[in-house]
């Protein structure tokens, strides 16, 4: 059977435009994908992405060829990491004939963890991000975000009540520019580290016990939260630009705290 090209079907979207105005993003967008990362440790870790992927468009071509995008995604290759997907990048620049781009990938993301008394493993999710791109004549960036759940306690509701604190669920929202290769792992055990305690898939009645006391030792506002994890990414030479946000879900109001702090690492 002939294939597709050997029709000679014409090709609109290589016609020229006459309009002279350039497009600096031009792709398709909530594209669905199955996708396999690698870690540091060189374990796999299967998800499904939902990308965005675009390139820049002369001001004299009519359009770009969508379909290239899936051809990209299509093409056999193993579970990814960091250098994976700066090639799979370059691949897409030259398929789509392009000299710039950009690709974002947003997916759930297990971590397995021990839980701290028992050890019993349980797997916890959360939500990460990867964005790969370059401007016309500049280098391949990409940057890293994730969103972890953890623990806050309030250290107001501590200091004024005879007993008790109440405490809440938090989504702690790192992203981070790469000036050299971190992983997602490495991210979210930041976030953990500087909540009042971190969460869990899975706790018997004594980590039940060690989680109930971590927080309570630990009191932070949600100011507290993005200073000391600024503090953290500030002190790390792998990152350029960086954002840290803290959504603290109250148990004791209908509505939730917010704190945001944004860099840049000189």
């Amino acid at each position: 059977m002939n294939a597709p090209e050997r029709f000679f079907l014409p090709d609109m979207q290589a016609s020229p435009d006459h309009r002279q105005l350039a497009i600096q993003q031009v792709g398709v967008k909530g594209l669905r994908y199955p996708l396999a990362l690698i870690d540091a440790a060189g374990e796999t870790h299967p998800t499904v992405a939902t990308l965005a992927m675009t390139v820049g468009l002369p001001p004299e071509v009519k359009g770009t060829h969508m379909s290239r995008f899936v051809e990209l995604l299509e093409r056999e290759r193993p579970a990814l990491t960091l250098r994976d997907l700066r090639q799979m990048f370059a691949e897409m620049l030259v398929h789509l004939q392009a000299n710039s781009g950009r690709i974002e990938m947003r997916f759930p993301y297990f971590i397995r963890k021990t839980a701290p008394v028992s050890g019993v493993a349980s797997l916890l999710d959360v939500d990460a991000g990867i964005d790969v791109w370059a401007e016309p004549g500049g280098a391949v960036e990409i940057a890293l975000a994730v969103t972890v759940p953890v623990t806050s306690l309030c250290p107001c509701s501590k200091e004024i009540s005879d007993y008790g604190a109440h405490n809440q669920r938090s989504h702690l929202s790192l992203r981070v520019q790469l000036r050299a290769d971190m992983t997602l792992e490495e991210l979210v055990r930041i976030a953990e580290d500087e909540a009042s305690c971190e969460v869990f898939g899975l706790l018997k009645r004594p980590d039940e016990k060690w989680v109930t006391e971590r927080a309570y030792d630990n009191p932070k506002f949600v100011e507290d939260l993005v200073r000391d994890i600024a503090l953290r990414l500030q002190a790390e030479r792998r990152i350029g630009t960086w954002s840290v946000a803290s959504e603290n879900f109250e148990s004791i109001h209908n509505h939730s705290a917010f704190a945001l702090i944004e860099g840049r690492n000189v």
